[in-house]
């Protein structure tokens, strides 16, 4: 939708979010850019984090009162901290738990429509009080009909309904985000650092996918399947009969939330084994089956107590944000690994531009000294030990080495960043979990494996460029010796016409400079003379047009 497209009801939407940003880019301005020309640069310094806060506060009362992709926005900008300062990440921080729920009426009316029949005769049963709201959509229970339930061998399921209108306010709010990001690409010290039309376009294509519940349909599928031969985890199945872009029905995987340590304990359930498994699991998906559910916060994982399987069984819901590990991620993070491993931090900057995080403008001089300084402090040690150093040292170092990279032109691409956003609300969890909990050590079998698994292409890249290397070498005698056989036949001839006319251009370029550096001379020491010596003076001006013409006509080529 183009901005011209935000008419009727959505207009005001539209006009609100612009005059938002406009005020606040204003105030940007004002700060970071026109007070320090006039020396007050202290100023802007000494009230950016108050500032910064009162932005994310009123980013997030305009959130909360227009809902749908505002909230998505608060969420996105919450996790960049790639781009955006803590004073602003912190805050938008939990902008999902103030949605409120869309009257049952709507959601009834939204999904008869969709499903085409009265919901009491789509199922047995359904519950007008949602189990869950969200920015885009919420969840009912409910129970399918005999008919349905004798096909798909399921009985108590949950549906998915989107909010009414959810596609024209996403819309909308796309096309005012894209227009801002236009702005900001005129502004210098945030073009320089952000390419913020393509963070608006990431951001949109994954706002479209999770207001598609065919696409999360498809994704949870994905996942029931690669995690089918392993007893540790599950996903509800879908309905497919009752399900459409707009609703989703799967089957009602509803236990014990995983943050909830009474009930687990009650279950007879450890929580640090909770930990352990969760982590394993998470990174299973990582580093085995690249396709990682990226939104693992509390709301979308139960344990079920399942003693004939290890005690307990973790349940994944809600695959509206997944995240891909690519060939070209997979390639990179196998870059990095070599590199934290021996302590390079060129090739660590190199790990950095095969991933996409280092925008072409970015300074690697200064990134490399401090990943330098960061391998000289903490290199030496592996991951368990990296969890004995003192919290102090490793938060003033974060500080220092933070600023640096918010100064650099950089940023995370999508998967990348969903995969950063997995790896923290999982060690967030184990760590609620189990306060002891230490994800370097959860990370270091996976990191040794991947290094493993890739020494062996590592070798066979090697092999093969050494026997290419081999080849080129055993013809080299062979080809030199035809040339010097032509040589002798005079069957060798050289073309050198074109060095011929650039030794042209040059010799007329170099006449040209020097009649300009003559025509210089002359006019100054005119120009002085003119007052002590006239004569002289106005000889040297009149002739100092001689080099002059000279200047500006010889070396002329002609066309040959």
């Amino acid at each position: 939708m183009t901005a011209a497209a935000a008419q009727g009801p959505h207009r005001a939407r539209y006009r609100r979010i612009l005059s938002f940003a406009s005020r606040e880019f204003l105030k940007i301005w004002w700060f970071e850019l026109v007070l320090p020309r006039f020396g007050l640069s202290g100023v802007a310094e000494r009230t950016r984090a108050r500032r910064m806060q009162r932005f994310a506060r009123r980013f997030h009362t305009l959130a909360v009162d227009l809902g749908g992709l505002m909230i998505k926005v608060g969420q996105f900008m919450s996790s960049r901290l790639d781009v955006l300062p803590p004073e602003i990440t912190a805050e938008l921080e939990g902008l999902q738990d103030e949605v409120p729920p869309v009257p049952t009426p709507q959601i009834r009316a939204l999904a008869e429509a969709e499903l085409g029949m009265p919901l009491d005769r789509v199922y047995a049963w359904f519950d007008d009080t949602p189990v869950a709201a969200a920015s885009l959509g919420q969840a009912h229970r409910a129970r399918l009909s005999a008919l349905d339930a004798a096909d798909t061998g399921l009985d108590e399921v949950v549906v998915k309904v989107q909010r009414p209108g959810i596609d024209e306010i996403v819309a909308v709010d796309l096309a005012a985000l894209r227009r801002v990001a236009r702005w900001l690409t005129r502004v210098r010290i945030v073009a320089d650092r952000v390419d913020a039309p393509a963070l608006v376009e990431e951001f949109a294509v994954t706002s479209l996918e999770e207001i598609d519940y065919l696409h999360e349909a498809r994704s949870a599928e994905r996942f029931r399947e690669n995690f089918a031969d392993d007893p540790r985890v599950a996903a509800p199945e879908i309905v497919w009969e009752r399900t459409t872009r707009r609703v989703l029905t799967l089957s009602d995987v509803t236990a014990i939330k995983i943050n909830d340590t009474a009930a687990l304990r009650a279950a007879g359930i450890d929580p640090s084994a909770v930990a352990d498994a969760f982590a394993e699991v998470m990174f299973d998906q990582v580093f085995t089956h690249r396709f990682v559910h990226a939104d693992p916060h509390p709301g979308n994982i139960f344990v079920t107590p399942a003693p004939d399987q290890g005690g307990f069984r973790l349940t994944f819901i809600d695959f509206g944000m997944m995240a891909e590990v690519s060939d070209n991620l997979r390639q990179g993070l196998r870059t990095l690994l070599i590199a934290v491993t021996a302590r390079d931090s060129r090739g660590l900057v190199r790990a950095a531009k095969e991933i996409g995080v280092l925008l072409p403008t970015a300074d690697t001089g200064e990134l490399e000294r401090a990943l330098t300084a960061l391998f000289a402090r903490f290199g030496g040690m592996g991951f368990a030990e990296l969890s004995r150093v003192d919290p102090r040292e490793f938060t003033d170092f974060a500080e220092e080495f933070g600023d640096m990279v918010r100064r650099l032109p950089l940023q995370l691409p999508e998967d990348m960043l969903l995969l950063i956003r997995a790896v923290s609300l999982t060690s967030g969890m184990c760590s609620a979990l189990n306060p002891a909990f230490n994800v370097w050590d959860a990370a270091e079998p996976y990191a040794a494996r991947l290094l493993r698994d890739e020494s062996g292409n590592l070798m066979q890249d090697m092999a093969e460029q050494a026997m290419a290397n081999a080849a080129t070498t055993w013809r080299l005698p062979k080809r030199i010796d035809d040339i010097i056989t032509r040589v002798d036949d005079g069957n060798v001839s050289f073309d050198t016409s074109r060095l011929e006319r650039r030794l042209d251009r040059l010799e007329g370029i170099a006449r040209r400079i020097a009649s300009g550096v003559l025509f210089a001379a002359m006019l100054v020491g005119g120009a002085l003379l003119v007052g002590p010596l006239p004569p002289l003076g106005v000889t040297l001006l009149w002739v100092s047009v001689l080099p002059l013409l000279g200047a500006l006509f010889l070396g002329r080529r002609r066309p040959r």
